[in-house]
């Protein structure tokens, strides 16, 4: 019998690399089974899913998969395709492309074939990776849109609920790529008691049963984390004023850096030494 492979949650910031290294989507196809996985292409969050999900089944088959699907899910009332639910059963890997994550959940949250892809993610049994707008929506509350650029205030972020895959955290992607620093804190001022994680393009968060989150990719990943959180002004000021956070943590992450999700600390090179010596 072959090793059961070590299962995990990718979360991409989008663009990530499809034509050269793929370090990205080596490592899902590689934790999804590699040559034995059974892969789950969902485009629904798409408007174009069938164009969007025949690319990503191109480069899985060039990988070596053995089994692939594109769960072209147009409507709720296909989310519990008995069909679909059958090759959610058989499958290593679920893949979730980008779009729009309103789109993605106003179709998917609550049907019987999100609760089964939850529940089965949660209990190890299959590696889930959303890139883009598939990653937007990990968290119990979701950033449904908004601007970049300005000083953080309510009036910069849009908030929905999303899919509830990995509740702690507030996701936001193509992050430095499209300036949204000043979105997420204004995200985390609504939802302190949440960890912000901002993802860049061509970057990936990597969530492992453990708790520790490893960074993948050429860019960073952002963690804002409030649970100090001693003075903030936003229920006090208009939507459009500027938000006071204060006593807020920061870490920036680059590739091979980890951070754990649970114990609210980085672990750098220098702990990485001490202990192994």
């Amino acid at each position: 019998m072959p090793k059961p492979t070590k299962t995990a949650i990718l979360v991409i910031g989008g663009a990530e690399d499809k034509v050269h290294g793929r370090e990205i989507l080596h490592t899902f196809f590689n934790r999804s089974g590699a040559a034995d996985a059974v892969i789950a292409i969902v485009p629904s969050a798409s408007r174009e899913p069938l164009l969007i999900g025949d690319r990503y089944r191109h480069i899985f088959e060039d990988m070596g998969a053995k089994r692939l699907e594109i769960i072209d899910i147009r409507e709720r009332s296909q989310a519990e395709d008995p069909k679909y639910m059958e090759f959610l059963e058989e499958c290593t890997g679920v893949f979730l492309t980008g779009g729009d994550q309103l789109r993605l959940c106003g179709l998917l949250a609550e049907t019987p074939i999100m609760e089964r892809i939850r529940d089965r993610v949660q209990k190890g049994e299959v590696t889930l990776a959303g890139t883009s707008a598939g990653a937007a929506v990990m968290g119990h509350h979701m950033i449904g849109g908004g601007g970049s650029g300005e000083s953080p205030n309510r009036s910069l972020v849009d908030m929905a609920m999303g899919l509830g895959i990995i509740p702690e955290v507030l996701v936001d992607q193509h992050f430095h790529n499209r300036n949204r620093m000043a979105r997420l804190l204004s995200a985390i001022a609504i939802h302190p008691d949440r960890l912000g994680v901002g993802i860049d393009e061509d970057t990936c968060a990597m969530f492992e049963q453990d708790g520790w989150i490893q960074v993948m990719g050429k860019g960073t990943v952002t963690i804002v984390d409030a649970q100090d959180l001693s003075y903030t002004n936003q229920m006090d000021v208009g939507v459009t004023d500027p938000l006071s956070l204060h006593s807020l943590r920061l870490h920036i992450l680059c590739h091979g850096d980890r951070y754990h999700l649970y114990q609210r600390h980085p672990l750098t090179p220098m702990t990485d030494e001490k202990s192994a010596g």
